[in-house]
C-alpha cells in the first residue's frame, strides 16, 4: 500500500473514532453537556489495581492505575512539568486511592478520615464546606447558575483540599481534562468519561502548605499590574463612546475611586471580533487616550467565535491558515453565537495559538489596556448542551497535544485560548504586564488570566454565595477572582447594591457589572445614600491597596490566596470550618459583613479599625474590619485611581499582640513592567515593640534595589481607647507615646 493510500486510510479511521466514542457515551449523555438522568441505575464499576506509586516532590505522590504505565502518561495541561516518581512512598503514607472502571467511565476514590473537612473543587455554587456535595466538571455557559442546580459552571478544577481534624491536610488532583463528576459524600471520588488518569496527592502539615504545593505543581499567578487591583466598572454595554465618557466623568465628578471602564460586545462592528463599530466607536485610540488622561484604563472583550463571513479580515486569515475546529467529517465546524454563524479557533494547535496571538498587535496598538475573553466554554447558541458537539475534532500539534475529540479538550478550551491571548498581549506590549480576564478556565489557568464567577443575579442569595465561591476558587489555585458586584442579571435594590459593594470592595477582583436589560447599577444610580456608601467602601479599598499589592506579590511567589477562609486562623477550631460569611484578607485583616449575624470569628486579639471615617458599629452598610493582634498593615491615602501617588504619607496600622509586638510588610515597585525582576523593588518589613509607655516602630529589614522614597510616615497604634497617632519620616525609628 503506497503512502497516499495509507494517509487516506488513517484519515478515515480518525473520522470514525469520534463516532465510536459518541456511541459509547450514549449511555452517559452528560458528556455532551446534557443534564444527568438522576433516575438512571448506578453503573457497575470493577476494581483496577494500582500500577505505580511513588514520591515526585516534597510530600507529593503520584499514583497510576495498572493500565497506565509511566511511559504512556499523556501530557498534562494543569501541571507545569511531567511528574516523575523518584522514590518509594513512606511506609506510613496516609492517602491511598482505589481505582476502578465501568463500561464507559474510569474512577478514582480516596477514603476520607472522620472529621475531615473538604474544600476546593474550583468554581462552584453552594457553601464553602464541600462535604456531602457533588459537582460536574464540564464548562457550561450557565446564566444565573440555573442549569443542573449550579453543579456545573464555567470552569473545571479537578482538585479537592481535605483538612483533617488535627489541622493537617492533603489535596488531590485528578489529572484528566474529560468531563468528570466529583462526589464528596464520605469519600473523595472522581469519575471521568475519559481513559484512566493519574492522581497526584499532596500531604502536608497544613492546608496552607498544601495550597503552596498546588501552586508549585500548577503554576503561580503572575504579578498583575497595580491598576487591575482598583475598582472597575462594566455594563453590557456602555455605548457609544460618548456614554463611556459620561460614565468616566461620573466617577470623577462624584469623587468615587475607579481605575477601569470595560467595553462589552456592543463596541464591535456587528459583534465581529477585533473590529470596532464605525458609528459608535469610530476612534478607539482617541477614546483610550481620553480615558488615560483622566486616570482610567480600559478593558475590551474578545470572544472566540469568529463570524463565518468571507471578507472579514479575521475569518479570511484564519481560513487561509486552516485554524478552525473541525466537525466529525473534516470541515470547519459552524455554530451560532453573537455574530450569527461562527467558526472557532482550534487552540490545541500551536499554529492556531500563534495566529490568535498575532491578532492582538494592532488591537493593543489602539491603547487597549486589558482583554476580556468571554463565551469561551465555548458557548454555542440554540444547541443541546449549549456548546459544540463532543465529537468535533481537534488536531493538536507540537510535542504536547495530540489529536482528539472535543470531549477531551472541551474543559481546557478556555485555558488554551487565554494562553494564546496572554502571549499576544505580551508580544504587543513587551514593557507592560498583561491583564486578561476569562470566564472559562481549568486547573492551572491562573498562569494566564484572572477570572470572575460568571453571570450571577441581583439577589441576596447570590451576594452571600459570592463569598464561598471566591474562597473556594482561591483554595483551588486561582487567587485573582471575584463576582460581579451587585449581580449581573435582574434589578438590584439600593439596599442590596450598597451591601454588596460594602463587602465586595474587599474581593481580590473588584468589578461592578450589569446585564443589558437591567436598570443602571453604577454607584450613583440608587440615590445619594447608596452613592455615599459606595464611595466610603471604595475609599476603604483604595487605602488598603498597598496591603493588597503586597499580598498579590506574595501570592505570585507562594500561591496562597489573597482572600482566605477564617479557618486559616485556627486550623483546630471546628466551629470555623464551615464559616463562610466572614473572611480574611491575607492573615491580618478580618472582614465581617454588616448582614452576617453571629458569625464564628477566629480567636485571639482582633482590633476594629476605621479607614475612611466610617463607624461600623452604627453604619447601615459598611463591613467591620479588624486587624489581627501582632500585625502591621500598610495604608495609602485616598486617591481616585492608581495613577495617583498614594504613599505620601504612608500610614502603618499597628495592632500589638499580647506580648506588645507587631510586624508587617510593604512591597513596592513601578506598578507595571518587569523591572522588579531585576531587583527594582522595595520590600520593607516593619516592626513594632512596646517598651514601657512607648511603642517604637522601626524598619526591621529591607530588600531590593529600589531606593526608599522621601515621605512622611503616619503610625496609628490601635488601642482599647482608640488609635493613637504620631508622624515621622519613613525609614527612621518612630516612637509613639501611648501612656496618657
Amino acid at each position: 500500500m503506497d503512502s497516499d493510500a495509507i494517509s487516506a486510510m488513517s484519515i478515515k479511521i480518525r473520522r470514525f473514532l469520534p463516532w465510536l466514542w459518541l456511541s459509547l457515551i450514549c449511555l452517559n449523555p452528560v458528556a455532551g453537556g446534557q443534564t444527568p438522568d438522576t433516575g438512571a441505575a448506578e453503573e457497575a464499576f470493577a476494581p483496577r489495581a494500582t500500577g505505580r506509586a511513588g514520591l515526585c516532590g516534597d510530600r507529593i505522590a503520584l499514583f497510576l492505575p495498572a493500565d497506565l504505565p509511566l511511559d504512556r502518561l499523556p501530557p498534562s495541561l494543569c501541571l507545569l512539568d511531567r511528574p516523575q516518581p523518584g522514590g518509594a512512598l513512606p511506609a506510613a503514607w496516609p492517602v491511598a486511592p482505589v481505582f476502578s472502571f465501568s463500561a464507559t467511565r474510569t474512577r478514582a476514590m480516596i477514603p476520607v478520615p472522620d472529621g475531615t473537612s473538604l474544600y476546593g473543587t474550583g468554581e462552584v455554587t453552594g457553601p464553602l464546606l464541600r462535604n456531602g456535595r457533588s459537582i460536574t466538571l464540564w464548562n457550561t455557559d450557565n446564566f444565573n447558575y440555573r442549569d443542573d442546580g449550579g453543579r456545573r459552571l464555567y470552569q473545571s478544577h479537578p482538585w479537592v483540599l481535605a483538612v483533617r481534624a488535627d489541622g493537617t491536610a492533603f489535596g488531590v488532583i485528578a489529572d484528566t481534562t474529560w468531563k468528570t463528576d466529583i462526589a464528596l459524600d464520605g469519600r473523595i471520588e472522581f469519575t471521568s468519561d475519559g481513559p484512566s488518569f493519574p492522581l497526584i496527592v499532596i500531604d502536608r502539615e497544613s492546608p496552607q502548605a498544601v495550597v503552596r504545593g498546588l501552586a508549585a505543581l500548577t503554576g503561580f499567578m503572575p504579578l498583575p499590574p497595580r491598576w487591575a487591583l482598583g475598582y472597575q466598572q462594566c455594563r453590557w454595554s456602555y455605548q457609544p463612546a460618548a456614554r463611556v465618557r459620561e460614565i468616566a466623568d461620573g466617577f470623577r465628578a462624584r469623587r468615587i475611586p475607579c481605575d477601569v471602564i470595560w467595553m462589552d460586545i456592543d463596541y464591535m462592528d456587528g459583534y465581529r471580533v477585533f473590529t470596532f463599530d464605525p458609528q459608535g466607536f469610530p476612534d478607539p485610540a482617541e477614546l483610550n487616550a481620553w480615558l488615560h488622561a483622566r486616570g482610567f484604563k480600559s478593558v475590551w472583550m474578545i470572544d472566540p467565535g469568529v463570524k463565518a463571513e468571507p471578507g472579514d479580515r479575521v475569518y479570511d486569515s484564519g481560513t487561509a491558515a486552516d485554524v478552525w475546529v473541525h466537525d466529525a467529517f473534516g470541515g470547519a465546524y459552524h455554530g451560532d453565537v453573537w455574530p450569527g454563524a461562527c467558526v472557532f479557533p482550534d487552540f490545541t494547535r500551536p499554529e492556531t495559538r500563534a495566529w490568535w496571538a498575532g491578532l492582538y498587535r494592532d488591537f493593543m496598538a489602539r491603547g487597549v489596556d486589558g482583554v476580556w475573553n468571554d463565551m469561551n466554554e465555548p458557548a454555542v447558541f440554540n444547541v443541546p448542551g449549549k456548546t459544540m458537539p463532543p465529537h468535533n475534532w481537534h488536531r493538536g500539534g507540537g510535542i504536547v497535544l495530540s489529536a482528539g475529540p472535543h470531549a477531551r479538550y472541551h474543559n481546557v478550551y478556555g485555558m488554551l485560548m487565554v494562553q494564546a491571548t496572554r502571549a499576544g498581549i505580551a508580544a504587543a506590549n513587551p514593557g507592560k504586564r498583561p491583564f486578561v480576564l476569562t470566564r472559562a478556565n481549568f486547573l492551572g489557568g491562573q498562569r494566564y488570566a484572572a477570572t470572575w464567577t460568571g453571570d450571577n443575579a441581583s439577589t441576596w442569595d447570590d451576594l452571600k454565595m459570592s463569598i464561598p465561591m471566591t474562597l473556594n476558587l482561591g483554595l483551588s489555585g486561582q487567587p485573582f477572582n471575584g463576582p460581579d458586584l451587585g449581580g449581573f442579571a435582574g434589578e438590584a435594590t439600593g439596599e442590596l447594591w450598597a451591601n454588596w459593594v460594602a463587602v465586595g470592595a474587599f474581593f481580590p477582583f473588584c468589578r461592578g457589572h450589569s446585564d443589558k436589560g437591567a436598570p443602571p447599577k453604577e454607584p450613583w444610580a440608587f440615590g445619594p445614600e447608596v452613592e455615599a456608601a459606595a464611595r466610603t467602601a471604595l475609599e476603604r479599598r483604595y487605602r488598603l491597596l498597598p496591603y493588597y499589592y503586597t499580598l498579590f506579590h506574595e501570592s505570585s511567589l507562594d500561591g496562597l490566596p489573597v482572600m482566605r477562609p477564617v479557618f486559616f486562623a485556627d486550623l483546630r477550631d471546628p466551629a470555623l470550618r464551615a464559616e463562610d460569611r466572614v473572611f480574611l484578607i491575607g492573615d491580618d485583616l478580618l472582614v465581617i459583613p454588616r448582614w452576617a449575624e453571629q458569625p464564628h470569628l477566629p480567636p485571639g486579639l482582633w482590633r476594629t479599625v476605621s479607614l475612611a471615617g466610617e463607624h461600623t458599629g452604627t453604619d447601615k452598610y459598611q463591613s467591620e474590619l479588624k486587624v489581627r493582634g501582632g500585625a502591621i498593615v500598610p495604608l495609602g491615602r485616598v486617591v481616585q485611581s492608581t495613577v495617583e501617588e498614594s504613599l505620601d504619607p504612608l500610614t502603618l496600622l499597628v495592632a500589638l499582640d499580647e506580648q506588645g509586638r507587631a510586624s508587617g510588610r510593604l512591597y513596592e515597585d513601578d506598578g507595571d513592567g518587569y523591572a522588579y525582576r531585576d531587583g527594582d523593588y522595595l520590600l520593607t518589613t516593619y516592626a513594632a515593640v512596646k517598651k514601657g509607655g512607648d511603642v517604637i516602630v522601626t524598619v526591621a529589614q529591607a530588600e531590593g534595589k529600589r531606593p526608599r522614597p522621601a515621605r512622611r510616615l503616619v503610625v496609628q497604634v490601635l488601642t482599647d481607647a482608640g488609635p493613637i497617632e504620631t508622624e515621622g519620616v519613613d525609614g527612621r525609628p518612630l516612637t509613639i507615646r501611648t501612656a496618657r
